[in-house]
């Protein structure tokens, strides 16, 4: 009998050479089979007789190839088949198919599925571009198509449709998988509780197998589809049930390890009030609360603190960064880019240098003599916050007491940044890295000095599902309210042959004494490309439209010194208009600019836009985001733009581009940590995930009269080692 852990080489059918096919697909073992799920099903049960075929219906028709043949045009060549029932036919069409030639003989047995269309001259019903699957030869006549129809994988039932690859056939998997079903242990553990399956009314792993690949013939063809049956909710709630064991288990292990217990006394609150400029909005109250009662825990804190553009973010780290400080520790705030972290430095001169707090800031850029001074103040404790790129996690910069760690857009860091960053402190390092498994549930305080706290900050709203996902280990805070007095900005989107219109409103705004971005794709033209690039442009606004405005230029390919001395001059207002290309992306903060012109639009992802119009609308006047659109937009540009033009809400935005991307390129899957899914979608799936973490969290909780001490070693077992070989995580979040 065959085990999910077989080699799927010793399914029958298979063998060594095949295996390595279905290894490239990730296929290598039954259980990988078995979890390869069709990509949709056809009903063949009852599949349709051409003469019952009607206009604008999707359709199978199981028929016999008639003849076939190749015909040009002068746009492309069309392959065209012609099938047929009886004396009933039906024409099917494939465009630049020259593949297809020698695909079909005359006699063939042929599965079609499709849309069905009316052919406006001839009036005749043809299906265009159909999926299609060569069931045998039905030369034999009618005895020869009684004997297909009786196959009991092809046709008369509800047939799954695999995702071919290679030589292997829809057809070749599903008798590989039959083969791997007939032949599987009737024995299949189930490592999941029996009072979680009963909760759930969830059906046996195996009956969620077999259904999943082979459904009864009354199962709803939607369920099918839409991945809603008893069968694919089963097999969707194992993965996403230890994927939130594995993370429920780090928080808990986390809370097991020595931290530092920060004292929050009246000195210490006293500090916080003396730098904040502006009275705080009911959020950052809210939020520094949940953050100040962590650090005083002597667990460290994880803590992911998400607010939109303009919500103050930085002020909250800046306070938490003074809890740390006047309790003898330092604080690192590792950023992204060096303009970004350029500008969290230049913040936290102005807001803390003047309470006698010492800030340094260490980039990969700065002059050899000089990062050795640097690295000198940190490693004997002079320096109190460090404020740095990658160049924090260098060997040589040693803290002589790390803190707190404060990680700001953590998504365009590896998680094991992180995690490097917090061993500056001394900790352990096993002990930091306490693998996951049985033993971890119950580990106790590390001796020796503690870790840091860590508060992760991103202004990319992260949508609800993503973040139990990405970052189930770590406690949330939102900041969801903008500090008094911003106004929303209004958005509109226009074509670029309205660009006269654009620069006179830019004019207007800039005589009025405000000031103006305009941000460009890229920074040097192509000839391969069709798109306005920055540095041309710059010369055409500075010498032409805008010549008797102050235009400066910004752009990533600039040194240091010149992009710190540009955006200087365009914070002091020396200049009124600035080309940008996305470097001004993320923490550029002049509260004056109330105009955002991008050009190209359509060329820029969602998440991008939003960062980019939350560089306006930080002051009290009304400020104007214009999307200038070049050339056709695609259907899902025109979505991203209409999104913009619709809404402020960073929360909305990001909801609507994880449906857009998918969760992979949302934030691009193997550095965000995120899960290699197998069945689960969790745009799709949001409330089995929620009942995943709920589920996860009880079992956890430890034996009661419900779960067995047994059966959380086994649910802890399966858990460890679907991250280790399935999921492709040692470390999340």
């Amino acid at each position: 009998m065959l085990e999910l852990s077989t080699p799927v080489q010793y399914v029958k059918g298979v063998g060594p050479r095949i295996a390595e096919v279905l290894a490239a697909k990730g296929i290598h073992t039954v259980g990988d089979l078995l979890h390869y799920l069709p990509f949709r099903y056809e009903d063949r049960l009852n599949p349709r007789g051409i003469a019952e075929l009607r206009a604008g219906e999707m359709a199978t028709v199981i028929a016999e190839v008639r003849n076939s043949g190749l015909f040009r045009t002068r746009r492309m060549p069309i392959f065209q088949l012609t099938v047929g029932q009886g004396r009933a036919r039906l024409r099917c069409l494939w465009f630049n198919a020259i593949y297809l030639q020698d695909k079909f003989q005359p006699g063939q047995l042929i599965a079609l599925y499709g849309k069905v269309e009316e052919d406006g001259r001839s009036r005749e019903l043809q299906i265009i571009q159909p999926q299609f699957e060569i069931l045998g030869d039905s030369s034999d006549g009618e005895n020869g198509t009684e004997k297909k129809a009786a196959e009991s994988l092809e046709v008369g039932r509800i047939v799954p449709i695999y995702e071919a690859t290679g030589r292997l056939t829809p057809r070749w998997f599903r008798r590989a998988v039959r083969t791997a079903l007939d032949n599987l242990t009737p024995d299949l553990p189930e490592p999941i509780p029996a009072i979680v399956r009963a909760r759930l009314g969830l059906i046996s792993k195996r009956a969620a197998l077999w259904n999943v690949h082979w459904p009864e013939p009354g199962e709803s063809l939607n369920d099918l589809q839409s991945s809603r049956t008893p069968a694919h909710i089963r097999l969707i709630f194992d993965e996403l049930f230890f994927v939130e064991l594995g993370l429920e288990l780090k928080r808990r292990q986390q809370k097991a390890q020595t931290g530092i217990g920060f004292r929050l006394d009246e000195r210490v609150r006293a500090a916080i009030k003396k730098i904040l400029p502006f009275h705080p909005t009911a959020a950052q109250k809210k939020v520094l609360q949940e953050i100040a009662s962590d650090m005083e825990k002597p667990y460290p804190m994880r803590r992911l603190l998400q607010g939109d553009v303009g919500s103050g973010k930085t002020i909250v780290g800046f306070e938490a960064a003074i809890i740390a400080i006047e309790n003898g520790c330092q604080v690192a705030l590792m950023a992204p880019t060096e303009i970004l972290a350029q500008q969290h430095y230049f913040s936290a001169r102005r807001i803390l240098e003047n309470a006698g707090y010492r800030i340094v800031l260490l980039t990969g850029s700065l002059e050899a003599d000089r990062k050795r001074e640097i690295r000198r103040h940190i490693a004997q404790g002079n320096a109190q916050l460090v404020i740095g790129t990658h160049a924090l996690l260098e060997e040589k910069v040693e803290f002589a007491k790390l803190g707190l760690v404060i990680v700001d857009e953590q998504h365009r860091f590896g998680v094991m940044q992180r995690l490097k960053l917090m061993k500056k402190s001394g900790v352990d390092e096993e002990a930091s890295q306490a693998s996951l498994g049985v033993e971890g549930s119950e580990s106790k305080p590390q001796a020796g000095p503690g870790e840091p706290d860590v508060l992760v900050m991103t202004a990319t709203p992260i949508p609800r599902t993503l973040a139990l996902t990405l970052y189930g280990d770590l406690d949330l805070s939102v900041l969801d309210e903008l500090p008094p007095g911003r106004t929303p900005i209004v958005t509109r989107k226009v074509n670029d042959d309205r660009s006269d219109e654009v620069w006179e409103f830019v004019r207007k705004q800039v005589r009025a004494g405000h000031q103006a971005y305009v941000v460009y794709p890229v920074i040097a033209e192509n000839e391969e490309s069709e798109l306005k690039a920055a540095g041309k442009m710059y010369r055409e606004l500075s010498g032409k439209v805008f010549a008797d405005m102050k235009v400066g230029l910004l752009h990533g390919r600039l040194d240091a010194d010149l992009k710190e001395q540009v955006m200087r001059m365009f914070q002091r207002g020396e200049l009124q208009i600035l080309v940008a290309t996305t470097v001004i992306e993320v923490g550029v903060d002049v509260p004056n600019a109330t105009v955002m012109v991008i050009e190209h639009a359509e060329r820029f992802g969602l998440a991008q836009l939003h960062q980019l119009r939350g560089r306006i609308g930080r002051g009290a006047a009304k400020s104007y985001c214009i999307l200038v659109t070049g050339g056709k937009v695609t259907e899902d540009g025109e979505k991203r733009l209409n999104a913009m033009v619709r809404t402020n809400d960073g929360f909305q935005i990001a909801e609507l581009d994880l449906e857009l991307r998918g969760p992979g390129e949302f934030f691009g899957t193997r550095q965000a940590g995120m899960p290699s899914f197998r069945v689960a979608n969790i745009l799709r799936d949001g409330q089995l995930l929620e009942a995943a973490k709920r589920e996860a969290a009880a079992v956890l909780a430890g034996p009661n009269s419900e779960i067995s001490s047994e059966e959380i070693r086994r649910a802890l077992i399966h858990m460890r080692a679907l991250w280790r070989h399935t999921y492709g995580l040692v470390e999340v979040g």
